[in-house]
């Protein structure tokens, strides 16, 4: 496979800066595009500590069409990865307009983009809430017909449909990367999950209890009908997404078709006192919660068939639950406040 000039955007977030440095570490050079709206300029820095490489950063949101334009003009680009977007459940729900506009208009604006300057490699950041509230688990790439509770998944949705007309129409290749839970951080503490206000996710909300950020964990619902009455969920560690990536990247040119989609999850539930506990083992001591009553959508448990990654891509999650609650605790021990401003 020979080495590829990658166009990150988002990639100053949290799973795009952990894929910047697996591909800096697989050969391939990066250049960063990223309004900073949700990440920190700081990130970039340490990227380069890290990788021991310049990260050539450009400091936009990617709804411009010409400075994108312009972007692909003055840097030789061989493919994209595509994570800039805005990513909230919550929100997107308060915010509708908002979230269709700009997680649509983004990705119009790379590919007219790339059109213009004939590229036409493209792994994109979807999500497993594609499969809405009735697909069978575990989740499988096959299921028809996708669907989505929020408008964050409904925006994924709509682009995993367009980024398949698009591919068929010009002739590109294109990963569609359906992600389950993300979380875990690098190992040496120095990048992870930085949430602005309040987390939306259940490991940075146990972190920053743990660190003393927050008075207690809430747990919402220990009635469902689980091994211990919590919701279970498909977590994976953002390194292992990280690879996931780069091994979706250098598949893209073998794919015999223009798009297809791959789950990336370990194919294993585990429930939220599952982590809970497991990241009171991660920091010797036991953590407050209370139980309070369920939330409204949340489904009982899901998780992944990992099955095409794995026969297709050579990729498999490697690593542990325990493993992941080490590294967020190394990381938000470390930086108790999440990363400081430039």
């Amino acid at each position: 496979m020979t080495d590829m000039r990658v166009l990150i955007s988002g990639g100053a977030g949290y799973i795009g800066s952990h894929t910047v440095l697996a591909l800096l570490d697989h050969g391939h050079e990066v250049v960063v595009v990223d309004d900073f709206s949700n990440s920190k300029p700081t990130v970039v820095g340490r990227l380069e500590e890290l990788s021991g490489k310049h990260v050539p950063v450009h400091a936009f949101d990617l709804t411009d069409r010409d400075k994108t334009a312009h972007l692909f003009g003055s840097e030789r680009i061989d493919a994209v990865i595509h994570f800039a977007g805005l990513k909230a459940v919550g929100e997107s729900v308060a915010k509708p307009l908002e979230y269709y506009s700009n997680n649509l208009d983004s990705t119009f604006s790379l590919l007219a983009a790339m059109r213009q300057h004939g590229v036409r490699r493209l792994v994109f950041s979807s999500s497993a809430t594609v499969y809405g509230d009735n697909a069978p688990v575990p989740y499988r790439e096959e299921y028809e017909p996708l669907s989505a509770a929020s408008p964050y998944g409904r925006s994924k949705v709509m682009i995993e449909h367009v980024l398949t007309d698009v591919a068929v129409a010009e002739n590109l290749k294109v990963a569609l990367l359906r992600y389950f839970n993300p979380v875990g951080a690098h190992p040496s503490g120095r990048i992870g999950e930085d949430p602005q206000g309040i987390p939306n996710n259940l490991m940075p909300f146990i972190a920053q209890v743990a660190v003393g950020r927050r008075e207690k964990l809430q747990i919402f619902g220990d009635d469902y009908p689980t091994a211990d009455g919590t919701a279970e969920r498909d977590y994976i560690h953002v390194e292992d997404l990280a690879a996931g990536h780069v091994a979706a990247l250098e598949h893209l040119d073998a794919m015999a078709e223009p798009a297809r989609a791959f789950n990336l999850g370990s194919g294993t539930g585990t429930s939220v006192l599952e982590l809970f506990h497991a990241f009171e083992r991660a920091i010797g001591r036991e953590l407050p919660y209370e139980v309070v009553g369920r939330r409204a959508g949340d489904l009982p448990a899901y998780w992944a068939d990992p099955a095409r990654a794995a026969d297709e891509l050579g990729w498999r999650t490697q690593r542990s639950i325990d493993d992941m609650c080490a590294d967020v605790w190394r990381w938000q021990s470390q930086n108790p406040e999440g990363y400081p401003d430039a």
